[in-house]
Formats: C-alpha cells, sequence, structure tokens
C-alpha cells in the first residue's frame, strides 16, 4: 500500500500535536514501492527529505518545503536462534511499545527496561533509545534499510551504526538519506535483568517474583507516574539529552552545590542530570501560555494545547539560557527540531 498527497497535514505525525504541513508526504508497507516511486518520480529526488516514524522525538518549527516519507513496514520474523539467543527481523512500521510486549510475552529479554517509550522500530536506533540501563544499540545486530543516494538496499552491522549516547550514524552522517525498513534484533532466551536504576528492583519485588513481566510492569508503572501520556498532552519525552562534562567541571559543581546528581561515565568524563539542572532555577511545572515543563518532570516540556513549534523552541531556549546562567553548562535538545 502507498499513499502520496500534497500539502499533507503533519499534526498526527508528530506527538506534540503540532499543526504543519509537508509540500509533499509519502508513506508505504511494502519496500519495493519506495524503490519504485523514486524511480518514477525523478524531480521529486531533488526535494529536501525528512523521513519520519511516529513523530515522537520532533518539534515542527514550520511547514516543510520538501518530502516526509514514512515507512510503515509491518512484521516480525525469526532470522535465526541458539542455544542463549534468538534474532528477530522487525519491520520499521512496528510500533516500539509492541514490539517490547511481544518480546516479553515470548520470555525474551534486552529490551524490558524501554518498554513504554513512544515511537516506532525503525526510529529506535537513529535515537539509541535507552531508559533504566538499557540501550537499544546494545542488542541491534544490523539495521537494513534503503540509501537514498545511490538507490538501492544496503544494511549495517551494529558496529558500522556508531552508536554513541541518543546517537547513530543514521543521526549524523546519514540523516535523511537513509531509510530504515527494518531491524534486526539479537534478544536473550535467559536474560540477567538490570534493576539497579530508579525504582525498578523495588516496583519489580512489589509484583511478587522478578521476571520479565514484573520488570516491563514496574518500568510502566514508574513512566506513567511522572511522564504525561502523549495521547492526552502534547509531548515528546524528554526534550534535553543529560550533558557530559569533564570530570575537574563535576568536581567544581559538586563542591558549589551538595546535592548535584553526578555519573562518571568514561575516564576523565561524568554525566550530570538535565532535569536537575531544570529544575534548581525553577522551572519545573512553570507554564507560558500553551507551552510549559510538566509539574512532575522537569526535562518533558508540553504542549498544553494550541502552542506554535517555534513558541515550544523559543521556550527551551529560554531554559537552556537559565541553566547556562546559574550552572555554566550549556543543555542540548534531544529533540529533533524541524
Amino acid at each position: 500500500m502507498i499513499r502520496f498527497s500534497e500539502n499533507h497535514s503533519l499534526k498526527q505525525h508528530n506527538t506534540f500535536g503540532i499543526e504543519a504541513r509537508a509540500k509533499y508526504f509519502f508513506e508505504f508497507t511494502d519496500v519495493e514501492d519506495l524503490s519504485v516511486f523514486l524511480n518514477s518520480n525523478e524531480s521529486i529526488k531533488e526535494e529536501k527529505i525528512l523521513v519520519i516514524g511516529e513523530g515522537s522525538n520532533i518539534l515542527f518549527l514550520n511547514d516543510f518545503d520538501g518530502l516526509v516519507i514514512h515507512p510503515n513496514l509491518p512484521g516480525i520474523q525469526v532470522v535465526k536462534e541458539d542455544r542463549q539467543n534468538i534474532w528477530l527481523e522487525v519491520g520499521a512500521g512496528e510500533v516500539w511499545d509492541e514490539f517490547v510486549q511481544y518480546a516479553v510475552d515470548y520470555q525474551l529479554g534486552g529490551i524490558e527496561n524501554l518498554s513504554l517509550i513512544p515511537g516506532s522500530v525503525g526510529a529506535a536506533p537513529v535515537q539509541n533509545i535507552g531508559a533504566y540501563g538499557q540501550e537499544v544499540g546494545n542488542v541491534v545486530e544490523k539495521v537494513k534499510g534503503f540509501d537514498l543516494s545511490n538507490n538501492m538496499l544496503i544494511e549495517f552491522s551494529a558496529e558500522q551504526c556508531d552508536f554513541g549516547y541518543r546517537s547513530s550514524i543514521f543521526k549524523s552522517k546519514l540523516k535523511n538519506s537513509f531509510i530504515i525498513t527494518s531491524v534486526v534484533f539479537r534478544l536473550e532466551k535467559f536474560p540477567e535483568f538490570v534493576l539497579n536504576y530508579g525504582q525498578v528492583e523495588e516496583k519489580a519485588k512489589e509484583k511478587g517474583e522478578v521476571n520479565l513481566h514484573s520488570v516491563r510492569d514496574a518500568v510502566i508503572e514508574i513512566r506513567q507516574s511522572k511522564l504525561p501520556d502523549v495521547k492526552d498532552l502534547g509531548n515528546a519525552g524528554s526534550f534535553f539529552k543529560n550533558p557530559e562534562v569533564d570530570i575537574e567541571i563535576a568536581e567544581k559543581l559538586k563542591n558549589q552545590f551538595e546535592n548535584i546528581p553526578v555519573y562518571p561515565t568514561k575516564p576523565g568524563k561524568a554525566k550530570l542530570a538535565a532535569g536537575w539542572l531544570i529544575e534548581k532555577p525553577g522551572w519545573k511545572g512553570v507554564r507560558e501560555g500553551d507551552v510549559g515543563v510538566h509539574e512532575k518532570q522537569a526535562l518533558v516540556l508540553v504542549n498544553y494545547g494550541y502552542s506554535s513549534g517555534q513558541e515550544i523552541f523559543d521556550f527551551s531556549e529560554k531554559i537552556k539560557q537559565s541553566v547556562f546562567e546559574k550552572f555554566g553548562v550549556e543543555l542540548e535538545s534531544e529533540v529533533n527540531c524541524i
């Protein structure tokens, strides 16, 4: 199935619920449809291209004067398995959390802590989504897709994906020039649970035996207690990354601010909690018109009604400036501003 339209509304394709329009919009459910479409529309190849999944990490500042491509590719199939692992190839259009539920139901571990993260499977490796001690890059075996520059299908091994903290080659070098069509995941038949983050262990034990289901339920409970549902309140989850700084800067901040959370990462580096940095200058729960900081989680910016993308962006810049003035630390947006 294919769908092509002009002057297409993107309001249903971004979780902020921003009204923006695309000059052209193309949705496909079969990889061959994409190749046929591009080869039969030479002029459209000259347009700016934006690839979107569920739009859970996008903020549209205005209309998009180009071609939006929406891979809506379904399917989950077993590629291979051995005694310890099973490899699943999953279509880019599958809803991420539904795939997590699928894995948990089949007693396959490795992504249970990533429960309730909004978005599609195809977008997961782009952002290298992570939560509660797990990152999707740790279970990706390969990423398959369509190279727009050469009009051909290619694949990347996990090593070639260049996974980092909320980053990958698809978010940098190959941004909007490579369309992910499917992802091969390596999941564990005998998983070791990651429980030492937040309240995961406590909540999982409250539910009885610690297993994949109780860990998933614990993560969902924690997330629902402090994060707004995108169906009820427009948002894109964490708007900012946790900044990584030199260890000397982190130590200096610890001397100035006794309770500042500092997490050593690699030699000479440490990560700071962006939510804490935003909360201390008093931004938590602040609202200006229809845009604000969520009352339970300072990392989340929300659209209370009819805010524009530009208004949300301008609001985020005020927060960044405030944090820099107080701590000398520059926040970086996790959300992709278009």
